[in-house]
């Protein structure tokens, strides 16, 4: 089977951009690390990707809203370049700062480039009002199309964000994600209380999402940082928290690709 080629975008302040290249490598694909600036002079190299990553970090310093202007300079750089990677079935996934981008340019929920005033969602501010950094454990939905995700698994990965809530324009907003399988993971949450199991208040406690193919995909919580049992605190005493779930994540990537 082909080896996928995944394109690892960077701008100023991405800060994980190495680990995302690793998880990738260590999942099976060839990755290409290019500056955005690059790709912009360049953009060659989307014709022979098959994924698409944008990794955590605070890109730009998060000056004007995080991620935001990082989606600005993708939707008017490199937009036709992504649209078309986009409808010839490529994979997506950002996480952290990236799933914030994808946000902000309407590629998700939609697949689309939107402008502001026509988007349904966007990621703000934690509910503690503070940056958040530690591990959360997710459950992906059992009616999931995401292809990066199986159906009811429980992972546990690190999550670390400041702006991680996830709103929606209207509760009937959400309720159509949830028909159409794009709720991808929420965060598991106790009985009679929320915070810190959710770290940020976001709607439906949802920590991952997707478009409507299940190709494009965002989450909050860092899978590139659990790739190894002995990356989770708790791998010499608890075999559950100790099964690298985020090489999961990418390994799933490369599987489908190589499969259709």
């Amino acid at each position: 089977m082909a080896t996928p080629t995944a394109l690892v975008l960077r701008a100023a302040g991405t800060n994980c951009d190495r680990e995302t290249v690793f998880a990738l490598e260590q999942a099976g694909a060839q990755c290409e690390r290019w500056h955005v600036n690059q790709l912009t002079a360049d953009p060659a190299p989307f014709a022979r990707a098959q994924i698409i990553a944008l990794p955590g970090g605070f890109t730009y310093g998060d000056d004007v809203a995080s991620g935001k202007v990082l989606a600005v300079e993708l939707a008017q750089a490199l937009g036709d370049r992504l649209r078309e990677f986009v409808e010839r079935g490529g994979l997506v996934i950002g996480i952290c700062n990236g799933f914030q981008v994808l946000v902000k340019t309407g590629l998700l929920p939609s697949a689309a480039f939107q402008a502001a005033a026509d988007r349904v969602a966007t990621l703000t501010h934690n509910d503690s009002h503070k940056f958040e950094c530690r591990w959360v454990k997710l459950r992906a939905e059992a009616n999931t199309v995401c292809v990066f995700a199986q159906k009811d698994e429980i992972i546990e990965i690190p999550a670390a964000h400041g702006e991680g809530k996830l709103v929606a324009r209207s509760p009937e907003v959400v309720a159509e994600w949830e028909r159409q399988g794009q709720v991808v993971y929420r965060y598991v949450v106790p009985t009679g209380g929320d915070y810190p199991a959710d770290p940020n208040g976001s709607v439906g406690h949802i920590a991952g999402l997707c478009d409507r193919t299940g190709r494009i995909f965002g989450l909050m919580p860092h899978p590139e940082r659990h790739i190894f049992p002995y990356q989770h605190p708790r791998w010499t005493r608890d075999p559950a928290a100790a099964n690298a779930a985020g090489a999961k994540i990418f390994r799933r990537a490369v599987q489908f690709l190589q499969n259709n």
